[in-house]
């Protein structure tokens, strides 16, 4: 089995919340355990979710797109 997310990078973090539902939050911590045994760095669903959202939106084709042509 091979995970998306591979090792972690270094961040300089910014705070910011969020409201997730209770599938959502169950499947993070799922995927964090998951990382963590393939990986062998303890991680949580906080420290995932950064890279999980800049993951898709770098891959968001549409985005990037959009993004460029921004004025």
């Amino acid at each position: 089995m091979k995970l998306r997310l591979g090792p972690l990078p270094a961040a300089k973090p910014v705070r910011l919340t969020v409201a997730v539902s209770v599938e959502l939050k169950e499947a993070l911590d799922d995927y964090a355990r998951l990382h963590t045994d393939m990986h062998g760095q303890p991680v949580t669903p906080e420290t995932l979710i950064p890279v999980m959202l800049q993951n898709f939106m770098v891959n968001d084709r549409g985005f990037q797109q959009a993004r460029r042509q921004k004025p």
